[in-house]
């Protein structure tokens, strides 16, 4: 199948699965393991494209279910596709829209034709089929797109799980035929928690040699360590030579358990959410900035960070926590901009380890601090909206 991508694997870790790769595209180069930040409707929420590309983003992701509503896929189409719409002129992955058939239940009717959507703008009634994410995909000119798949809830009864894998098969299948020509696609391996259905769903991906595959269905409820039961079984044995993605899971220690499994790309909300709402990811965890023992903390976010936020000592955690305080919109910016140059690095760090052959040391490492500081953290005091006291939940 000849697609608009090619991946070079680079390094194996001699301990792990992990491993370190190019991905090559129309829109430049990603090294690999790559974190993705997310702008859901063409746009990475308060971040300019140019400090994006200055925190070391090498590729963003976009929602074609969200596009789809506003503006539209020929508008970005009329105005010379998503990268010039965005302003961004570095690799785009565009989602399909079946994460909203998960987030979005109570809108959405999927039967096998595809997903009847009620907007959650005006109400109208829109139609979605597997025919139609790959066509509005191609429209907008991502590098790559997602087949539309059926994402369910877990826990969930095992019968609706093994529909939503057979119906992801079935759909996929649909998608290769109308592909255009050079148009990349990722197939997605669905199958919940069970782990036979899961590599019977792979089995039947594999055979129609799409030029990469996603693990997609996890992050929606299961528990940790029974989302890195599927990730360590899985992801080892999706195809060598292409891609792998595990899609929407973004905390430090998933992102490092599953890179040590061999997934190569990521994407989340998780930093710029977290960012918009106070907490700030550093090498020692997440600092919750509305705690009142930061008020007159002179430090930056985290020394040594090279971020706008903090290079030079710039802006102080007191600072900053006076604008969330005051509800300055600076201060959602400064953190979630932060927060991605956190992740960069963080991806950085696992690409050298990986080459160094010493990822496991640095996993476990980083592991430990991250989860003791966690511990530590959840004990300390924040401010109420009252102004008085109360320890954190």
């Amino acid at each position: 199948m000849k697609t608009g991508i090619k991946f070079i694997l680079r390094k194996n870790d001699s301990q792990t699965f992990a491993r370190s790769g190019i991905l090559r595209t129309a829109h430049g180069d990603v090294e690999t393991p790559c974190f993705m930040p997310v702008g859901t409707r063409g746009a990475v929420k308060g971040l300019l494209p140019e400090l994006l590309a200055r925190a070391g983003t090498q590729m963003l992701l976009s929602n074609t279910y969200h596009l789809l509503l506003r503006p539209g896929s020929e508008v970005i189409a009329a105005v010379g596709g998503l990268h010039r719409f965005m302003g961004w002129n570095r690799p785009i992955l565009t989602d399909s829209g079946g994460f909203q058939i998960y987030s979005l239940s109570d809108l959405v009717v999927v039967d096998d034709r595809g997903v009847r959507f009620r907007s959650h703008i005006d109400g109208q009634i829109i139609q979605l089929t597997p025919e139609d994410a790959v066509r509005f995909q191609a429209l907008m000119g991502s590098d790559i797109a997602m087949v539309l798949d059926d994402v369910v809830p877990l826990p969930q009864d095992p019968a609706r799980v093994r529909e939503a894998a057979e119906r992801t098969i079935r759909w996929a299948e649909r998608s290769l035929k109308v592909m255009r020509p050079g148009q990349t696609v990722f197939g997605i391996v669905q199958g919940g928690l069970d782990l036979q259905l899961r590599r019977e769903c792979l089995r039947q991906l594999s055979a129609m040699d799409f030029p990469g595959y996603a693990l997609g269905g996890l992050s929606v409820g299961e528990s940790p360590a029974e989302m890195y039961q599927v990730v360590r079984a899985i992801a080892p044995e999706l195809p060598l030579d292409k891609p792998r993605y595990l899609m929407g899971v973004g905390r430090p220690v998933d992102l490092l358990e599953a890179i040590g499994a061999g997934i190569d790309l990521f994407d989340c909300v998780i930093p710029t959410r977290n960012g918009r709402n106070a907490t700030a990811f550093t090498n020692y965890g997440k600092i919750r900035l509305r705690n009142s023992k930061y008020r007159a903390d002179p430090r930056p976010i985290e020394e040594g960070c090279f971020c706008p936020a903090c290079d030079g000592g710039k802006f102080s955690r007191a600072y900053i926590r006076h604008l969330f305080m005051t509800g300055e919109l600076l201060g959602p910016v400064l953190v979630s901009l932060h927060n991605v140059f956190f992740y960069q690095k963080l991806m950085a760090d696992c690409r050298r380890a990986i080459r160094q052959g010493a990822f496991n040391d640095f996993k476990e490492e980083l592991t430990r601090r991250l989860e003791q500081w966690e511990q530590k953290e959840d004990f300390e005091a924040e401010d109420s909206p009252s102004g008085t006291l109360r320890p954190q939940s």
